[in-house]
């Protein structure tokens, strides 16, 4: 059985170091075995996706740009985890927000958010497997493309 650290050496992917707080709240909170990780944006160092979808991005641009907040939530995991990410005993629940025009459909917006879940399911086998909601919003922090919390349960 692969660990999540290899799971994302195999993918050729790197975590970011957890991001700070950018305004009056925590990165995440732990109480008991859940872990509730704030909203982590399509940003990682100088690399961001900024736009709308069915504005200024496709569906494939979006979808990235939610691997982006993925990388991002999975960092903070890790640092939830005290660096040990075979702690996560489940993903429970992720929340996606992505910043979209009237132009794009709303069927477009699930699919965007599956960038996130679908990496969930690649370092974290079936205890990837998560509930989750997508919606549209008009505008995102800092003009980003998608922004996405998670609840998380570990060991």
């Amino acid at each position: 059985m692969t660990t999540p650290e290899q799971n994302l050496t195999a993918l050729g992917l790197t975590l970011p170091e957890a991001a700070a707080p950018v305004a009056n709240y925590v990165s995440y909170v732990t109480s008991g075995n859940m872990v509730f990780i704030s909203g982590q944006i399509s940003k990682i160092g100088d690399n961001v996706i900024n736009g709308r979808l069915g504005e200024d991005l496709t569906v494939e641009q979006g979808q990235e740009a939610a691997k982006l907040s993925a990388l991002n939530l999975i960092a903070q995991m890790k640092a939830a985890c005290g660096g040990d990410l075979s702690r996560v005993k489940r993903v429970v629940k992720l929340g996606g927000f992505v910043q979209s025009s009237f132009k794009a459909t709303q069927a477009d917006i699930p699919k965007v958010i599956n960038g996130c879940s679908d990496l969930m399911v690649a370092v974290f086998g079936d205890a990837g497997r998560h509930a989750r909601f997508a919606v549209s919003a008009p505008s995102l922090p800092l003009d980003v493309a998608v922004e996405i919390d998670a609840i998380i349960e570990i060991t």
